[in-house]
């Protein structure tokens, strides 16, 4: 690990029970670089001359195709960065020729292996030949590399012509809590890195156009809508407005995953073993968070998601909690020492909310924000994650520049769509059009329809679905989140 603009020693390493493989300024360094010759005609025009401030090593690339149309054959992204994360029926655009930089900002840790780099604190930016003058900024979802979002986000906003950036986040991969020195650095690098991005990003677009972008924008999904918050939160002079799709919720007297995790653990086993314990089980589960309706999504999140999210993160934040042993004991019965289906937040050492406090959110955003979150999330709850942080802005004083859909049907993971087509849609679409609203409220004073929950409609094809979002708000939020 090495923050933006300071060197840091590596963080602690301890040995144990291995997690379960489950799916600011800068300074103007002039990194190496190495170029594909443009072609004639204009094309890819000052390829040769463009430097990213700040960057240790950068490769740039002249493209016929910046989208997944090209990329892909081109070997200028990796489909196992961003599988999983959108319905098989959404479409491709392509006809985005431009430039593409690959590179790397200065950091200790390894983690990232794309380009066989073994270097983290990687990017990617993007810069079609027939620009719209913006530039959009992606946060990372998960702990994944710099290519997640390029189906879900980069090749709509380029086939738009945006310029595109993304990051690594500075760690990627399922032991990312190893890098830094102390609990949450890991966590804390993602903040700085994504606006370490945000600066060069600017940089290198006005290298590249004579002139900087006339908006920036945020977005991003989980992880990603995460770092959306924070940005808008902290650093509002370097946006105009952002897009959060369902990103999670840290805050250091709760909500967050490491208090409704646990008891979900806990309760799980007793719901699926049936019998007389069964039905008591289910209504923990719906306390911990997770609505009735939901539970069809529940043994995919049991296998996938929820041990595995609670010992990564509770490891990055909470170390102590089972001493030596590295991100605690997969699938472990409640009662085993050191088990994160036993592990209680609310009593745990105030080092522990310190550590959270330090990446927590407030709901103070200095610029526009569209949240949206999907009614039958089964990683992040609803009612435990965006029904609070809208809250949270509201009492900031900032819910003027906040809007919030409640996607009906809508879950975490788009691809469950494929799998559930009769009961879930995905959010892909949903995010365009929030997007697009955005656009229209920054750029024509056009305010976006007022929050409230978006109904899913009735008798629509998957195809239709995976295109298509209106977010016509059909009943109120009711409760008022």
């Amino acid at each position: 690990m090495r923050r933006p603009t300071f060197r840091s020693s590596p963080r602690r390493r301890r040995h144990g029970a291995p997690a379960a493989l489950a799916l600011a300024a800068l300074t103007l360094t002039t990194a190496p670089a190495t170029a594909t010759p443009p072609a004639s005609g204009g094309h890819c025009a000052r390829l040769a001359h463009l430097r990213v401030p700040g960057a240790e090593h950068q490769q740039a690339a002249c493209l016929d195709e910046l989208t997944t149309a090209g990329t892909v054959a081109s070997g200028h992204t990796d489909p196992a960065d961003w599988a999983g994360l959108t319905p098989k029926d959404l479409a491709v655009p392509s006809g985005v020729p431009g430039i593409q930089i690959d590179g790397y900002f200065p950091d200790t840790s390894t983690t990232n292996t794309n380009h066989g780099w073994k270097h983290d604190a990687q990017f990617v930016i993007r810069m079609p030949d027939r620009w719209n003058g913006g530039l959009v900024i992606a946060g990372t979802p998960g702990n994944r590399e710099q290519y997640a979002n390029d189906r879900a986000i980069a090749d709509w906003v380029l086939a738009r012509g945006y310029a595109y950036a993304a990051t690594d986040k500075g760690n990627t991969g399922l032991a990312f809590h190893r890098d830094g020195d102390a609990p949450g650095d890991a966590m804390a690098e993602w903040n700085d890195r994504v606006t370490e991005l945000t600066r060069a990003a600017r940089a290198t677009i006005a290298q590249r156009y004579h002139r900087p972008p006339s908006r920036t924008l945020v977005t991003g999904m989980s992880n990603g809508g995460y770092l959306v918050r924070w940005q808008l939160e902290n650093h509002p002079e370097l946006y105009d407005g952002g897009v959060d799709w369902e990103g999670t919720l840290w805050r250091a007297d709760g909500p967050n995953l490491l208090d409704f995790l646990p008891p979900t653990l806990r309760a799980y086993p007793k719901y699926v073993a049936g019998g007389e314990g069964a039905d008591a089980a289910r209504a923990e589960m719906h306390a911990a968070g997770f609505p009735a309706g939901s539970e069809f999504l529940w043994p995919y999140h049991h296998k996938v998601y929820w041990d595995l999210t609670q010992r990564i993160y509770r490891e990055e934040l909470d170390p102590g909690y089972d001493g030596a042993t590295e991100a605690g004991t997969p699938y472990c019965a409640t009662g085993t020492p050191g088990c994160d289906a036993d592990y209680d937040y609310a009593s745990r050492p105030d080092e522990v909310r310190r550590a959270v406090e330090r990446i927590a959110l407030t709901g103070r955003i200095g610029k526009p924000l569209m949240t949206l979150h999907g009614t039958l999330d089964a990683l992040l709850p609803i009612g435990r994650d965006s029904d609070v942080y809208a809250r949270m802005v509201r009492e900031a004083g900032r819910g003027g520049l906040h809007r919030y859909y409640r996607i009906e049907g809508g879950t975490h993971a788009d691809s469950l769509v494929d799998a559930f087509p009769d009961r879930l849609r995905p959010l892909t679409p949903c995010h365009r059009t929030a997007f697009t609203a955005l656009e229209d409220w920054l750029r024509k004073g056009q305010r976006p329809p007022v929050s409230g929950t978006v109904a899913l409609p009735a008798g629509q094809d998957p195809v239709t679905l995976a295109n298509t979002c209106s977010l016509d708000t059909r009943k109120p939020t009711g409760t008022r989140p």
